[in-house]
């Protein structure tokens, strides 16, 4: 696994005004915008806003940490005591993301770009 901060989801119930929020802030456009995901990319970061996060169980932001196995490092995070919150899943350009829970209750989600 890697040690690399790769992208930050938040969940929103408006996407327009979080949109408008985001890219105020970030000083960008959105690279991709869509009515189920928009998402931001910085010179090292993506921040993606999910209108459908809170409706997954996101009760806040979600940190995704790249890794090159995905599969295997959920099943590594399992067996260190983490419990599953959503199995790996292609979202879109064969990239494919999960998340667990660790014993506190805090969610960390894992990315693998193709």
């Amino acid at each position: 696994m890697s040690a690399a901060l790769k992208t930050v989801i938040y969940p929103v119930t408006d996407l327009a005004r979080a949109k408008t929020l985001y890219g105020t802030l970030l000083g960008l456009q959105p690279v991709m915008d869509e009515v189920y995901y928009v998402q931001f990319n910085t010179e090292h970061q993506e921040i993606g806003l999910d209108p459908n996060g809170h409706s997954k169980g996101m009760t806040g932001p979600v940190c995704y940490w790249p890794v090159a196995d995905i599969k295997d490092s959920v099943a590594q995070l399992l067996e260190a005591g983490a419990t599953e919150l959503e199995a790996p899943s292609d979202v879109g350009g064969g990239k494919l993301i999960a998340s667990v829970q660790d014993a506190d209750g805090n969610v960390v989600g894992l990315v693998q770009t193709p």
